[in-house]
């Protein structure tokens, strides 16, 4: 993949300091932060590669690896994709968006651990009850967080992969739906998890003594009707997993996205989905597009991806002769081939003469300095 001529790291390089004097984030937004500017550059240390055909060297910087980095999610997707190949279901999927309204981003910013895990919670609660109330079996799903919305403003919501299947009380597998139809009416759907949430946030909000502060949005997040996004039953197991691969790893935005960053602040694309998702661009100034951005970064250690009833080990054994034949996984392949094969690109091969391999022969370390910024130092590989 071409790399983009503006990035993410550009952005907090130029306007990381007024963010910082701004908006005061905390420690940990500001380690992300630092993480993301550092990705593959001298900073994090690397290697230097040398060609074995034409002699070329060639430097290579270490990644972040973190979450957030536009950078470093593109093999952890693929790689999740086909281990998901391999386990998923073969049947029929259903697709189903749990989202809540923007009313309540405040309280959302004033606990999102909890405001997170509550959305989980909740969204796990409705979709059992639903299986059990509508087919009498305990369903299944695999759920995926998001909490933003093109324009990179706070909007949190679940999207769920359910197979077509579930498991009754005595054990016995049992399909659920109908061909070409919603798995659940979505007016009771929607209904249900409003409940659910609502209630889960008034008790907290109770409990820190500041159900007062909230009680009006609480009040008319109850009035409003929300909406659970559902849609018909999706293809087989393969496609299911290519097109849950395009939410799982996805970051708040792209380099690709980013068009120009210059004084007057960062100019992106975005789909406007108000007038039929036609690209269009939004420039914000260099702090609002960070502090923008800083909001989407999930608290320390949560898991944004979860599998829930019976896709969950507890139920490995009895859903095992449904699972899809492992045919395009191959167990004796190390992480680097399968990411070879998987993407058509091989890092150890020469970009200049297209047939030579690099070897590397100076590894490039990082030093913390006085002022906590790291510099690289280089150790000769070679004996």
């Amino acid at each position: 993949m071409a790399r983009s001529c503006f990035e993410m790291a550009s952005v907090i390089k130029r306007y990381g300091a007024d963010f910082r004097m701004q908006c005061s984030p905390n420690n940990y937004q500001l380690t992300i932060l630092n993480a993301l500017q550092q990705c593959r550059t001298a900073e994090l240390g690397g290697h230097k590669d040398k060609c074995d055909s034409c002699g070329e060297e060639h430097y290579s910087y270490n990644s972040c690896g973190n979450r957030h980095c536009p950078k470093c999610q593109l093999a952890r997707q693929i790689l999740w994709a086909e281990d998901r190949m391999r386990d998923s279901l073969g049947v029929k999927h259903f697709h189903i968006v749990f989202t809540v309204p923007d009313d309540l981003n405040p309280v959302c910013l004033a606990d999102s651990l909890f405001f997170y895990e509550s959305l989980f919670a909740c969204v796990k609660e409705t979709l059992y009850a639903f299986g059990y109330s509508h087919y009498g079996v305990e369903t299944g799903a695999i759920c995926v967080l998001h909490t933003w919305g093109q324009n990179l403003s706070l909007h949190p919501h679940v999207h769920c992969i359910v197979p077509a299947v579930g498991i009754t009380p005595r054990g016995e597998i049992k399909p659920i739906g109908n061909e070409g139809k919603y798995l659940y009416p979505v007016r009771q759907l929607s209904v249900a998890f409003r409940g659910k949430l609502l209630e889960a946030l008034k008790r907290n909000l109770k409990k820190k003594n500041r159900l007062p502060e909230f009680q009006p949005i609480i009040n008319h997040c109850y009035a409003k009707p929300w909406v659970v996004y559902t849609e018909p039953s999706l293809g087989n197991a393969r496609q299911v997993v290519n097109y849950l691969g395009q939410y799982t790893h996805r970051v708040v935005i792209s380099n690709t996205r980013i068009k120009n960053i210059d004084n007057n602040g960062v100019t992106f694309s975005y789909k406007d989905y108000s007038d039929n998702a036609n690209q269009k661009l939004m420039t914000l100034t260099g702090v609002e597009f960070l502090r923008r951005f800083a909001m989407h970064i999930l608290p320390r250690g949560f898991v944004k991806i979860r599998y829930v009833g019976i896709l969950t080990s507890a139920y490995r054994e009895q859903v095992k002769s449904l699972k899809s034949k492992p045919d395009i996984f191959q167990l004796t392949e190390t992480r680097q081939q399968r990411t070879i094969r998987l993407t058509g690109f091989d890092p150890c091969k020469c970009p200049r003469c297209k047939t030579g391999t690099l070897h590397p022969v100076e590894l490039l370390l990082r030093i913390r300095s006085p002022d906590n910024v790291f510099y690289p130092r280089t150790t000769n590989l070679n004996p």
